[in-house]
C-alpha cells in the first residue's frame, strides 16, 4: 500500500497548529501530533525516558515518576548544547512512532503536526510543508496567556525556535492565523481541497 501524502503542519510555538490540526480533524483527515508522540515516548518504564533521566538527572522526574517536562523545557531552552542532546535522545524515538502510525493509513493525505519540522532539519519527512503563521508579539502574548510564561521565558522559547523567515521560506503553503476561528477554518477548507486534488494526481495512472 502506498503511502499517504504527508503534510507536515508547523509553525512558531502558539500559532494556532493545534486549531489547525482541528480544523482538519473535523474534514476526516487523519492527524498524527508529534507533541503527543513525544508524550508517549517518554512514559514511566519506557527506554527514551531512562536515556532523558541518565543524561540530566533524576530532577527531570516529578513525584509520580513521570516526566517534568515544565522543568525539563525550562533547563533545555536555557542551553542550546541541553536541548541537542535531549532532541538526540527523543527524536529518534519520536520518528520511529511517526512512521508506525502513518504505516497502513487508507486515507489520500494524511497531516502530520511536527512544532519542530524547521529547526529539526526533517523535510525529508514529509512531501509538503504547511506553515501556520503570525507575527512574533501575537505568538508572545498568546505564550504568556496560555502557558503563564514569563515574558522573560516567553523570550527565550520564540527565541530558541526558528525565525519566522526561516519558517515561511521552508513553506509549500501557509495559513494566515491573525483572524477569527471561521476565517481559519475557511483557509483549512481551501488546502483541503488542494491536498485532495494532489494526492489524486499522484496516485492516478501515467498517461500512454
Amino acid at each position: 500500500m502506498a503511502l499517504p501524502l504527508r503534510i507536515g503542519l508547523t509553525g512558531g510555538i502558539a500559532s494556532g497548529k493545534t486549531a489547525v490540526g482541528a480544523a482538519f480533524e473535523r474534514r476526516g483527515v487523519p492527524v498524527i501530533d508529534t507533541d503527543r508522540l513525544a508524550r508517549e515516548v517518554v512514559e514511566p518504564g519506557t527506554a527514551a525516558l531512562a536515556a532523558v533521566v541518565a543524561a540530566f538527572g533524576p530532577g527531570v522526574l516529578g513525584p509520580d515518576g513521570c516526566l517534568d517536562r515544565r522543568a525539563l523545557r525550562a533547563r533545555v531552552f536555557a542551553d542550546a548544547s541541553e536541548r541537542r542532546r535531549l532532541e538526540a535522545i527523543l527524536h529518534p524515538a519520536i520518528r520511529a512512532a511517526m512512521a508506525q502510525a502513518v504505516a497502513g493509513l487508507a486515507t489520500p493525505y494524511v497531516v502530520l503536526a511536527i512544532p519542530l519540522l524547521v529547526e529539526s532539519g526533517r523535510r525529508d519527512a514529509v512531501d509538503r510543508v504547511l506553515v501556520v503563521d503570525c507575527p512574533p508579539e501575537v505568538q508572545l502574548a498568546r505564550l504568556i496567556e496560555r502557558d503563564h510564561e514569563t515574558p522573560q521565558g516567553a523570550r527565550a522559547i520564540l527565541a530558541a525556535q526558528a525565525s519566522r523567515a526561516e519558517r515561511l521560506a521552508a513553506a509549500d503553503e501557509v495559513i494566515e492565523n491573525t483572524g477569527s476561528l471561521a476565517t481559519l477554518d475557511a483557509a483549512v477548507g481551501r488546502l483541503h481541497a488542494r491536498y485532495l486534488e494532489l494526492a489524486a494526481a499522484r496516485d492516478a495512472p501515467p498517461r500512454r
